[in-house]
């Protein structure tokens, strides 16, 4: 089939979903108020709460929630046949995604820009948030952990991508400072930031004294590093620790500062780094050489796809981006629809494309088959098969493909700092607001919080030895992540709809795609838990076991207590209107 009829396909019901359904839910449902003063303006403090332009907040917002999720899951789903994944990307995204990271940000916004965790206090009581904040952190640390080492392994695996990314911090400072303080629009030097990134990619990918390679620095990586360690993990252990003394300074700047500027610039590359791919992909016209199914995989579907492919389809974490960071920049309340639905939406459109890389890499289904031999190997090679698939396309539009494949994983970087440092500065708050809850309240200062954070994430990833090698300490917790991810959207979608419910709305639009995901993560970390990681099977793992079954008790006990309050009485507690 050609790959050109689905992604026309796919991006129209995208535009469908966002011109009218985005359209009936801002209206009839979440009844969006242009006179609403948001938290932006009431709590002004130029640090987090910072009114911002919709389509600046929509490139932080978006760039923080993509990473390289959406590119990695879909890369890994696809073991089980093309259609599935496109079909739950698309329709996910529509009916799932979209709402909830929209509601996620209008409910903030309705609640002092309080984060989804801290509400859940005021809507199924204060036992079932301190057992949400818990699942919260849980997949906030795996997230840093993952994407600290994620990082560190494409700036080993492509050092021409180096120098291009760290240009970005210093344009990005320059562009936030002569946006706020000389009240110069953010467009065309963010556009001129992009340009300078990108030549300097070009240059960097045919100079080799222009690619910062640790590992050659060192002899190559049979030579040996520091500390009695190979050159590669020497590698590994500078980046690591350069990117969380980054992602520190990063995370406790005034938004304006770095944070909205690289993320405004980080859009422009979505939108370059997407306009490189569908048009590579109308001009090359490649055949799906991938089947449609796979019926000799070796794990069944269901129901696995619905939390292999998180971001790009719905993804707990958007919700902690919407309630933490996005819901405290909101200008006006119906920009929400733009920042929270449309964001979802240009995810989808990044999943969508990272699947069509993918199965247009091979030359046949056999081959296809033969490197997807098995839903581990799918996990292994998903991440470079896309780097590889979406060099290809870009050759359509004559890039030359050491080039291209610098620009993507370029790309990948920036979405997945982004990400990294927001994740930091979310655990801040997740921190703070734990130390308020019990009275310590140096925990709510910024410094000690986020020294926690990232402590606990340098700890996670260094400490314990990875599956991956030395730094990828996270990937021990990382099986986790999904169902830790779905059960976070799903207990958000419920507490959203428990709002509606208590305003008078008609909360069936949440309520539906909640119960769809709670019975779909459910049943998947039932399954992990008990046919695999329990001590009884062959092939045991007591740490997630142990992680897994307390996730579950807490997320039955969560949703137990929010379905208890959903079919309740109403009641007052709410700061809605």
């Amino acid at each position: 089939m050609s790959a050109i009829l689905v992604a026309v396909c796919g991006l129209v019901i995208f535009a469908l979903g966002y011109r009218f359904y985005s359209k009936f839910i801002a209206e009839k449902i979440f009844r969006l108020d242009p006179d609403y003063v948001t938290p932006a303006h009431k709590y002004k403090d130029g640090v987090d709460f910072v009114p911002t332009n919709k389509y600046i907040l929509w490139g932080h917002h978006f760039t923080s929630v993509a990473g390289a999720a959406p590119i990695l899951g879909p890369a890994i789903a696809v073991y089980w046949g093309w259609l599935p994944a496109v079909l739950w990307v698309v329709f996910g995204t529509v009916f799932a995604a979209g709402v909830h990271d929209f509601g996620t940000l209008v409910i903030s916004v309705r609640n002092k820009g309080q984060s989804i965790g801290t509400l859940a206090n005021k809507l199924i009581g204060q036992r079932g948030k301190i057992l949400f904040l818990f699942i919260i952190l849980i997949l906030v640390l795996m997230v840093n952990a993952v994407f600290a080492w994620v990082i560190a392994n494409l700036f080993i695996t492509y050092p021409a991508s180096v120098l291009p990314v760290f240009i970005q911090i210093p344009l990005a400072i320059w562009i936030g400072y002569a946006v706020y303080k000389k009240n110069i629009s953010m467009l065309v030097p963010s556009l001129i930031a992009l340009a300078v990134m990108y030549a300097t990619a070009i240059i960097a990918s045919g100079t080799e004294f222009l690619q910062i390679d640790l590992v050659r620095y060192m002899g190559g990586e049979e030579a040996a590093g520091l500390f009695g360690m190979g050159a590669v993990s020497t590698a590994f252990f500078i980046w690591i620790l350069i990117l969380l003394a980054y992602v520190y300074v990063a995370s406790t700047l005034p938004v304006w500062k770095l944070l909205q500027p690289r993320d405004f610039i980080n859009s422009h590359q979505l939108v370059v780094g997407l306009a490189i791919l569908y048009l590579g992909l109308f001009l090359t016209n490649p055949e799906i050489t991938a089947p449609v199914t796979n019926p000799g995989a070796d794990t069944s579907w269901l129901p696995l796809l619905f939390i292999t492919i998180a971001c790009g389809a719905i993804s707990g974490f958007h919700g902690l981006v919407s309630s933490g960071t996005s819901s405290k920049q909101l200008n006006k309340e119906p920009d929400a629809r733009f920042v929270g639905y449309f964001g979802a939406v240009g995810e989808g459109i990044l999943a969508l494309v990272s699947i069509l890389a993918v199965v247009t890499l091979f030359a046949n289904a056999d081959e296809f088959l033969g490197a997807y031999s098995s839903f581990g190997e799918a996990g292994a090679i998903g991440l470079g098969n896309f780097v590889e698939g979406a060099g290809n396309l870009a050759q359509g539009l004559l890039i030359p493909q050491g080039v291209a494949t610098t620009i993507v994983s370029i790309i990948v970087v920036s979405f997945a700092a982004t990400t990294l440092d927001t994740a930091v500065r979310l655990m801040r708050y997740i921190i703070s607001e734990l130390g308020t809850e019990y009275n310590v309240p140096v925990l709510t200062k910024t410094h000690v919080a986020t020294s926690i954070a990232v402590a606990s994430t340098a700890a996670l990833v260094l400490i314990p030895e990875g599956p991956q090698g030395f730094g990828s300490g996270g990937y021990l917790l990382w099986p986790l992540f999904g169902t830790s991810n779905q059960l976070l959207a799903g207990i958000s979608l419920l507490l959203v709809s428990l709002w509606l419910k208590r305003l008078g709305r008609n909360y069936i639009f949440t309520f539906i795609p909640m119960i769809f995901l709670l019975f779909m993560t459910m049943f998947a970390l039932f399954q992990q838990v008990v046919f695999q990681w329990g001590w009884w099977n062959e092939g045991s793992n007591l740490l997630l076991f142990v992680f897994g079954a307390i996730n579950f008790v807490f997320a039955l006990w969560i949703a137990v207590t929010a379905f208890s309050a959903l079919s309740g009485k109403m009641d007052n507690t709410m700061d809605n209107e």
